[in-house]
């Protein structure tokens, strides 16, 4: 599935539009302004809460922790790393993600155990903050998605 993920220029806190393939809005990333740590809530077109990203207060370098429901993912940049960034997207149980790529181009991909399952992409949108994103068939998209949204933050602190 294709997405196009949008920073809303003009909004309080890091807010995002993310668009399917057809140009419909199938979720909102809606940032927190007063909360003690860094908070984003994605919602669907129908406005259900699909998943909060939090960032992580003590830990060694950028982590950020995506709930959904029980379930809680951690995202992570890789402290020592030449010339390039690299994530780790720690699922429960198995099946865990890494991220590489020119992360200061804003190009980078998803894999697990070696397989490329998710691309992002700034290349063809140069004007705010507008990644294209394909993910696999199968995918969990919205882990996918809002490990995307984290790592912009991670790579942009600046912003805060």
């Amino acid at each position: 599935m294709r997405y196009l993920m949008r920073e809303k220029i003009w909004a309080f806190g890091d807010d995002f539009t993310i668009k399917d393939e057809h140009g419909r809005d199938v979720y909102h990333v809606d940032g927190k302004v007063f909360t003690l740590r860094q908070t984003l809530v994605i919602n669907d077109a129908e406005g259900g809460e699909v998943a909060v990203i939090r960032k992580k207060l003590l830990s060694f370098g950028p982590a950020f922790e995506i709930s959904r429901g029980s379930s809680v993912s951690v995202i992570s940049k890789h402290l020592f790393t030449m010339f390039r960034a690299k994530f780790t997207v720690d699922v429960p149980g198995p099946g865990d993600l890494e991220a590489s790529g020119s992360f200061m181009q804003r190009e980078f991909t998803f894999s697990r155990a070696g397989r490329t399952i998710a691309t992002v992409s700034r290349r063809w949108f140069k004007f705010s903050d507008t990644y294209g994103i394909d993910i696999d068939d199968g995918e969990d998209d919205v882990l996918i998605l809002a490990s995307a949204v984290a790592i912009d933050l991670c790579m942009h602190p600046d912003r805060d």
